[in-house]
């Protein structure tokens, strides 16, 4: 599969993983690796406790991992990990509030994308439901990858393959969705995957209908819906209709992942989506390099 001009330009050099070690967390494990190695990046598991430093063994086993997925032979060592092209690092604090701690180390630690767990069970995202002290300073240019408790998601924990053959891409014209289609297709990309499905979404009226540069993706098609009703449910409603394996979202938050959701559409749509979620901030680093490639630019900006 090949596609021309900057899209073959990987952007993504450092993921970040903050893992509580529960269940919810493997899948957002196996997605933070998965990513890793379609993009050859660095991968920083961090985990946070409010009273003891972790045992080194309960943090997720990468080589485990790689070894089960087939890409490394049993009994590999950790050098071995290096030749597949990633760079693991595990870090661990002692904090009482995981928020701070999380957003202390990405003030000083650079981030491309953030692949996080969250519970829909206890309002969405856990850690949004406290308040922040202060603004989150990070640097723009971050995305999410949002795994809800008990999805799946589109990369399997036990082999790591991938199932994503379709793309739900809600778009509205503040902000602007080219981004969203951009990042789609570049996942699609990425991940190899041979054919599938981009179904655009927009809810309101068709002559608001955003004007959208359609990116020429060999293998997949793209489906135009519009829809009128309650922005949320829509979006929640055409995830299960189509059976979404994932969401790519432009958020309006401009300074860190977590100011990005918090209040947004995002934030909401992850309290009943079925899928994954992908969140992209608008007037970011990646934002820039997205819509660069769709008006056929292919110098990278430099962050």
């Amino acid at each position: 599969m090949s596609l021309p001009g900057s899209l073959n330009v990987p952007i993504l050099r450092n993921i970040f993983h903050p893992s509580d070690f529960s269940p919810a967390s493997e899948s957002a494990f196996a997605h933070a690796l998965r990513a890793a190695l379609m993009a050859q990046a660095n991968l920083t598991i961090l985990h946070v406790s409010s009273d003891r430093y972790a045992e080194w063994m309960e943090f997720p086993g990468v080589r485990a991992a790689l070894e089960r997925w087939g890409l490394l032979p049993m009994n590999s060592r950790r050098s071995d990990v290096a030749k597949l092209g990633i760079h693991v690092k595990k870090v661990q604090a002692v904090h009482p509030d995981p928020i701070e701690s999380v957003t202390s180390y990405l003030a000083g630690h650079a981030a491309d994308l953030i692949v996080l767990a969250t519970d829909q069970n206890n309002g969405g995202l856990p850690w949004l439901t406290k308040s922040v002290a202060m603004p989150v300073a990070l640097a723009s240019g971050q995305m999410t990858l949002f795994i809800p408790k008990g999805a799946a998601g589109f990369v399997s924990s036990h082999d790591g393959s991938v199932s994503l053959t379709n793309i739900l891409i809600p778009v509205t014209s503040k902000p602007p969705g080219q981004a969203a289609l951009q990042a789609a297709v570049r996942m699609a990309y990425r991940l190899n995957r041979p054919v599938g499905v981009f179904t655009v979404l927009h809810v309101g009226e068709e002559g608001d209908m955003p004007d959208l540069h359609y990116p020429d993706m060999p293998g997949w098609q793209w489906d135009t819906v519009i829809k009128q009703g309650d922005v949320v449910d829509v979006i929640c409603g055409t995830a299960e209709e189509i059976k979404a394996d994932l969401i790519v979202m432009t958020t309006e938050g401009r300074h860190g992942f977590l100011d990005a959701l918090r209040g947004s559409h995002s934030e909401r749509v992850l309290h009943k989506t079925p899928c994954p979620l992908l969140a992209i901030p608008a007037g970011g680093f990646l934002v820039s390099v997205l819509e660069a490639e769709s008006e056929g630019r292919t110098t990278i900006p430099q962050s």
